[in-house]
């Protein structure tokens, strides 16, 4: 297996820089994988798409407000800081720029939304800085959205980048699967008696990190924080008891609930964190069906794709695609993974 295998050429001109209004007017291709069907949808047909039963799983976590602009000042010099996680309410791990400016010892003034946002760095590794802030603040609301880096023309409502069930702010980018959907998109798959059902992942910027290894086993993800509740564990479980199908709203489920299959040797209450990497060949033991949107070449998450539905078979609907002109990536079309 070759990192190189899942390349595809795709136009720059293909990477949705808006997002389609309304949400559920996206495009959605519809991938029968044991058929080798292919049929060309929108997201607001997945009610006929489903079977009466299926579950819905969606990650119901939200975008932080992490990005903070600040500067030095003693010189006055520009800086820019995206929250990755708190070690309490005034230590945070950031990724900065430039990161020769975070020296330990240096303070910087940072905008935020309530006023200027001291801090110093503690502590500088490989990539990710710490800084303790002077004061707490309100991380869901002191900076401004950090959309991923080949958005760069969107200046819309923030809000647009987030799920409309989006609950705690913690993540650093959106599970852009579920921001196709709509509150009456939920009603018309409510009365198919598809149901939903809530487990977290906070997105860590670790999703925007390219394979370089040619090898993609030796790749590592980064841990992210997940959460399988009570409710949620009880309900996927007797879905699979019934012989009723789990359908994914997005790569973060799967890696979610594949885990703590893995793990706990099925679905229970959990909380921890995973680095979980599936590739082609890699069982997979909770999920039947994925919705998900289209991804970067050689990424982790294209090669989970082709772990559901077959390599070959993804990226010649991959090729497809980029021929009858979806549109990929965050605010980009879907594609709706079935096991017929």
């Amino acid at each position: 297996m070759r990192t190189d295998d899942f390349a595809f050429d795709l136009p720059l001109g293909q990477v949705a820089q808006q997002p389609a209004e309304p949400r559920d007017s996206a495009r959605l291709m519809v991938l029968r994988f044991r058929s080798g069907v292919v049929e060309l949808r929108t997201v607001r047909d997945l009610p006929a798409l489903l079977t009466p039963g299926d579950l819905l799983v969606v990650n119901d976590t939200r975008v932080m407000a992490a990005r903070l602009f600040g500067r030095r000042p003693d010189t006055g010099g520009e800086v820019e800081a995206l929250l990755v996680r708190p070690f309490s309410d005034r230590l945070w791990e950031v990724l900065f720029k430039p990161t020769r400016q975070a020296r330990p010892g240096r303070r910087f003034i940072f905008e935020a939304s309530d006023g200027p946002l001291a801090a110093t760095v503690q502590f500088r590794a490989e990539g990710p800085v710490v800084l303790e802030f002077e004061r707490s603040f309100d991380p869901a609301s002191a900076g401004t959205i950090p959309l991923p880096p080949y958005i760069k023309d969107y200046t819309g409502d923030p809000e647009r980048y987030q799920t409309v069930y989006s609950r705690e702010p913690a993540s650093s980018a959106a599970p852009t699967a579920g921001l196709h959907f709509t509150q009456e998109l939920f009603e018309s798959l409510a009365e198919r008696d598809i149901q939903r059902v809530e487990v977290t992942l906070h997105v860590g910027p670790g999703t925007f990190r390219p394979v370089v290894a040619d090898d993609p086993r030796d790749h590592v993800l980064h841990a992210e924080h997940v959460t399988v509740p009570e409710g949620a564990a009880a309900a996927i479980a007797r879905a699979k008891a019934q012989g009723r199908r789990v359908v994914a709203v997005g790569t973060t489920v799967v890696r979610t609930l594949e885990h703590v299959a893995r793990e706990r040797g099925g679905i229970v209450p959990y909380d921890g964190w995973t680095s979980l990497r599936i590739l082609p060949g890699d069982d997979f033991r909770v999920v039947d069906a994925l919705m998900t949107n289209f991804h970067l070449p050689k990424s982790t998450l294209l090669m989970l794709v082709c772990a559901l539905a077959g390599q070959e078979f993804v990226l010649d609907a991959y090729r497809r695609a980029v021929a009858e002109g979806y549109r990929f990536y965050s605010f980009g079309d879907a594609m709706l993974l079935l096991p017929e």
